[in-house]
């Protein structure tokens, strides 16, 4: 079940059966000569989605842009402040608590993301403890990248060895072409750039990086290993998310 696609009458329904919803979260950015700009924000949506489809559980629309300053000299990527994605975040959860929500977990997948993410939460929190009355039900929100899970690393493991890099890989590159096969890139079978040293803004980010890969050898992609890990990321998403609503 989709937000985006379901009626207040169907939220309601919904909601008397939960209280929790999955948010995909990622980024519109740069990913080297073949991983489409929209590639972290599409990969959490994807399992997400997939997800919804197997459990039956609530998804909301995807916050697809987020923190990627240092791609902003490769053409298309686009950032938000960090200010601008706490106060996004906030919104987003206080709209939907008012109505009775009070589980959010965010799937994410972008890294540049993780710790403003976590500013967002403690503004929620804050914002809640400084309001009159105690009486108000609990609210709690929950970070996971999609990256992190141990099937998705396993299978990066298995599939990529140290090819895997940390920017525009294959298997996040595996995913989208699982997804969208008619957006299929292709490149030549060379190796990414090693990285030297860490970056800071845009101009030295491209310096470091000329095609906008690090590390990852993004030619080993195929669909068939996005599959693979959209089929095991789903499932311990699903898990994931139950233990979450359940927690005291």
């Amino acid at each position: 079940m989709l937000l985006q696609q379901a009626t207040w009458q169907e939220v309601d329904a919904y909601l008397s059966r939960s209280n929790g919803l999955i948010i995909p979260i990622g980024s519109t950015e740069q990913h080297g000569p073949m991983g489409l700009i929209g590639t972290d924000a599409l990969c959490p949506e994807v399992i997400a989605h997939r997800v919804s489809a197997d459990a039956g559980i609530l998804v909301g629309p995807t916050i697809s842009v987020g923190m990627a300053q240092h791609h902003l000299a490769f053409s298309g990527s686009v950032t938000l402040r960090p200010t601008t994605l706490i106060a996004v975040i906030k919104d987003y959860v206080l709209s939907l608590s008012r109505n009775g929500f009070e589980r959010f977990y965010f799937l994410n997948g972008h890294g540049g993301n993780i710790a403003t993410i976590s500013a967002a939460f403690s503004e929620i929190y804050a914002e809640r403890s400084l309001q009159r009355g105690t009486n108000q039900p609990g609210l709690r929100c929950k970070n996971q990248n999609w990256f992190a899970l141990p099937s998705a690393q396993r299978i990066s493991k298995e599939q990529f060895g140290d090819r895997e890099g940390s920017h525009a890989t294959p298997s996040e590159i595996s995913i989208t072409q699982y997804a969208y096969p008619d957006a299929i890139k292709s490149m030549p079978e060379d190796r990414a750039k090693a990285a030297p040293r860490s970056f800071t803004d845009a101009e030295d980010y491209r310096a470091l990086f000329p095609d906008g890969r690090i590390e990852a050898d993004s030619f080993l992609a195929t669909p068939q290993i996005g599959k693979q890990i959209v089929d095991q990321c789903s499932a311990e998403v699903i898990a994931d998310f139950n233990a979450f609503i359940d927690q005291d």
